[in-house]
């Protein structure tokens, strides 16, 4: 980036782009203020909104993982050939509602296409969900977003990903305990859904980026 940095902004900074590539979501502010040793996730606070204003991240005010590179800062550390790669564009399907026991991306489904930077995301996304609803609104997940989706039928504990349980197809955050699943919300409003032995679920892909439709 041009504008320079102070070393804790930088180490913000890098946390942030060190959390998006390994998960595909930003930290809270709490994750950022334990991982760097700060007394208190306000202290976390007042390094993000300084970010802001030098242009490296934007905030979304009233989410916890409300944080966005810019594409400036994105990929600071590019050479030539990652920057060649970087203009190439994707063109993924927009999905919006999934009928009941049909595939994700069915035909009837695809409301559109969008042509995307894969540069933007921390794998290379199939296909782009619409949000429905307001249950991972404190991930930064809002209502009307496009979700940018990995296929891929495995997950790590703790990554957000799209499960099919029985007719319904879901976006929340994977919890594996020793004899179950549980699919957490990020709102304090949803409760978790456990998944038993014998329920119909599926894995069917890795939230890995997001695309914003609407501004404040």
């Amino acid at each position: 980036m041009s504008v320079k940095l102070t070393q804790r902004q930088q180490q913000v900074l890098d946390l942030i782009r060190s959390e998006i590539h390994r998960t595909g979501f930003p930290p809270t502010r709490a994750e950022i203020a334990q991982s760097l040793g700060f007394r208190s996730a306000n202290a976390a606070e007042d390094h993000l909104r300084a970010l802001a204003r030098k242009g490296a991240i934007v905030l979304t005010r009233g989410t916890s993982r409300g944080i966005r590179l810019t594409d400036s800062a994105a990929a600071p550390h590019q050479d030539t050939s990652a920057a060649s790669s970087a203009v190439e564009h994707l063109v993924l399907p927009v999905v919006g509602r999934v009928a009941a026991g049909s595939p994700i991306l069915a035909q009837q489904h695809i409301e559109s296409e969008l042509s995307v930077q894969p540069s933007l995301f921390a794998k290379t996304p199939h296909y782009l969900l619409t949000v429905r609803g307001t249950s991972m609104q404190n991930a930064g997940i809002l209502d009307g977003d496009l979700l940018a989706v990995h296929k891929t039928p495995e997950a790590r504990n703790g990554q957000i990903i799209v499960a099919r349980l029985g007719d319904d197809v879901t976006v929340k955050r994977l919890s594996r305990k020793d004899d179950h699943i549980q699919l957490l919300p990020e709102n304090p409003d949803f409760d978790p859904i456990t998944v038993g032995p014998s329920d119909d679920f599926t894995i069917e892909g890795l939230a890995v980026g997001l695309i914003r439709t609407q501004t404040n």
